[in-house]
This record gives C-alpha cells, sequence and structure tokens, in this order.
C-alpha cells in the first residue's frame, strides 16, 4: 500500500486507486448522491463540463475554482449548500481545482474509487471485498499544489483501518481545524466555504457506499456502490 500526494501521485497510482479530497469534492459528491442524484460526471476542466451539458439536457454543473462556484454553474462544491430538493434523478458534471483532477489523471490505476472521511468505513470495507494486490491512496491536497492536513490523514485513517491499527480520530480532527480546515472559520469565506462544510466533511463513516469511477463513452461516471 502506498499514500501518494497530488496530481503526480495521481498519474503513479497502480492497482485498486483511492482518490481522496475531503475538502471537498468527494465528500460533496457523498452528499448529492444521498440528495437522490443518479450520477456523477467528474471532468478536468470548467470548459469541458460546459461542453459536456450541450449533450446531455438537464443535466446540472457543480464544482469550484479558487473555491468559488464557476460563472454559470448551478452549484459549487459544497455540502451544506447543495439544495434540499431537487437533485434526484439528475446527473451532475463535477469539476474542482484538485479532486477530479485525480480521477482523469490516475491513467494507470486498475480501479478507481473515490475517497473522504464521510464514507472512509466503506472505503476500507470494499478494499477488504477485492484484495487487491496494490492500493494506492492518493491525496490531491489543494488545488493540486500542495498536500493538506485532511487528505494525508484521511489516507492514514484508512490505511490504519486496513491493518487493524487504531487512529485517534478526535486529534486528527483537531489537528485539521488548526491546519488547513482554518479557513472555513473565517468571517470572509462563509458565502462559498461556510463553518458547515467542516463538521460535514467530518463526518466519519456517515455513508455506506463508496464512488466507483468507471468509462463512459470517452469521459468518467461516479456510480454508487452499496458496501
Amino acid at each position: 500500500m502506498q499514500i501518494l500526494q497530488l496530481l503526480e501521485g495521481a498519474r503513479q497510482a497502480t492497482g485498486l486507486t483511492v482518490v481522496i479530497d475531503v475538502f471537498r469534492a468527494f465528500s460533496t459528491a457523498c452528499y448529492a448522491f444521498e440528495k437522490g442524484a443518479d450520477r456523477i460526471l467528474p471532468v478536468g476542466e470548467v470548459e469541458e463540463a460546459f461542453r459536456l451539458a450541450q449533450t446531455m439536457p438537464g443535466a446540472l454543473l457543480m464544482g469550484e475554482r479558487d473555491e468559488r462556484k464557476p460563472d454559470g454553474f448551478d452549484f459549487g462544491n459544497s455540502p451544506a449548500l447543495l439544495p434540499a430538493a431537487g437533485l434526484t434523478g439528475k446527473t451532475i458534471i463535477h469539476t474542482t481545482s484538485s479532486g477530479t483532477q485525480g480521477i482523469v489523471n490516475a491513467v494507470n490505476a486498475d480501479e478507481i474509487i473515490t475517497g473522504s472521511f464521510v464514507n472512509a468505513g466503506a472505503v476500507v470495507r470494499h478494499i477488504r471485498q477485492q484484495q487487491p494486490r496494490r492500493v494506492s491512496l492518493v491525496c490531491m491536497g489543494y488545488a493540486c499544489q500542495y498536500p493538506t492536513d485532511e487528505d494525508t490523514l484521511c489516507a492514514e485513517y484508512i490505511r490504519n483501518e486496513l491493518a487493524g491499527q487504531p487512529s485517534d480520530f478526535a486529534a486528527m480532527t483537531q489537528q485539521i481545524r488548526e491546519g488547513s480546515g482554518a479557513r472555513f472559520f473565517a468571517p470572509e469565506s462563509q458565502e462559498w466555504a461556510p463553518v458547515a462544510d467542516f463538521d460535514l466533511c467530518l463526518a466519519l463513516s456517515r455513508f455506506n457506499f463508496v464512488l466507483k469511477a468507471r468509462q463512459e463513452g470517452g469521459f468518467y461516471a461516479l456510480q454508487k456502490v452499496v458496501v
């Protein structure tokens, strides 16, 4: 098992690859499925998202650049700001600065699933069920520019669980709160990165499914797989 970082890590990943983005891509994706989304299509570029949307009437655009919702998108990348209704049966096209970049760059992976604290238990169960020869845990960091506490600690949590070793999740949460998660508590960021996102993204093993990336006609689609 290897823990890798950023885009280079995604490109180096082999075997069953878990692309990790806690704040917030792959936490938000889980909440979107909880709210009834049918599938999520992760893409690399904003322009690609718009092009794909033109071929899929009724599809919704979700994502961020510099943490903010791009002009013309339906939703940002915030679980707290997802609508209470209106996602049932919908296709969502998703592009972010970190998480979705990892999926499209994991070109050597045998299988790609997403990872976050909100479905960490399901990720562990899926890996145990699959019994792969190699596991790559890829931490996408902040805008693929530098590693972050939450992604690296999530990878360590998954690794520890698979090894039967304990993790101090309360201490992890505190480290994240004082480190890269501190931005969610800044008054000036509440419009696009509300404090509620911090707790929603650290709701440990809230969901009993993994999101598996499969190629469909030239693009990826995330499929919810209950574990």
